[in-house]
């Protein structure tokens, strides 16, 4: 699925679906969702430069399920905490291909940023991996205060367990260069991730 050839939509088509998932994503109830979109997109670009064009709308439409309430599965509905984030997964991937295609990317490119997306919470080869690795070191940036504030430490800890395990090597060094200004905050990242 991933692509072999170079390929990519124009400017206008680009900043189109851009402005398109922000307006979607800015209506999140989790307040940290439009900052986490634009954040993993940053991640990316510093894990990979010369990231691709579908690789950016995949990562800047990642979670779009959780910002469109008719829409959003819950994760008590599954069995497993990894049940749920594919089923998340799989949803956001075929919100995005609805997107895509209502501003006119063509049916190849949709085909493949919904792959990603649907792909974005076990990775899988480079680009996947560097998307993975951008999220999560994402949600360790922008998510994890509010996570915190929310969910308390035990769940956070748990969580913070979960998504660190899927980070490459490299990535997980990153994470030490995060500066979390609370205290609390702080003190859990070490102790449960060693940072």
């Amino acid at each position: 699925m991933i692509r072999e050839k170079e390929r990519s939509m124009d400017d206008k088509t680009f900043e189109k679906v851009r402005k398109r998932i922000g307006e979607i994503v800015v209506q999140s109830p989790y307040p940290e969702e439009p900052f986490h979109s634009i954040n993993t997109l940053e991640w990316l670009l510093k894990l990979e430069p010369e990231a691709d064009r579908a690789l950016q709308i995949a990562a800047l439409g990642h979670d779009i399920e959780r910002a469109i309430p008719d829409r959003k599965i819950s994760a008590s509905k599954y069995d497993t905490y990894d049940d749920y984030k594919n089923a998340h997964a799989q949803n956001s991937a075929e919100i995005i291909a609805e997107i895509l295609q209502d501003c006119g990317v063509d049916r190849e490119e949709t085909e493949e940023i919904a792959f990603l997306v649907s792909q974005h919470e076990t990775g899988g080869g480079e680009r996947l991996d560097k998307l993975l690795n951008a999220d999560v070191l994402s949600f360790f940036h922008v998510c994890l205060p509010l996570y915190f504030d929310r969910k308390g430490p035990e769940i956070t800890r748990k969580r913070m367990v979960w998504g660190f395990k899927k980070l490459s090597a490299d990535s997980r060094e990153l994470v030490s260069e995060i500066d979390f200004p609370d205290e609390q905050l702080r003190e859990l990242v070490r102790e449960t991730v060693g940072q």
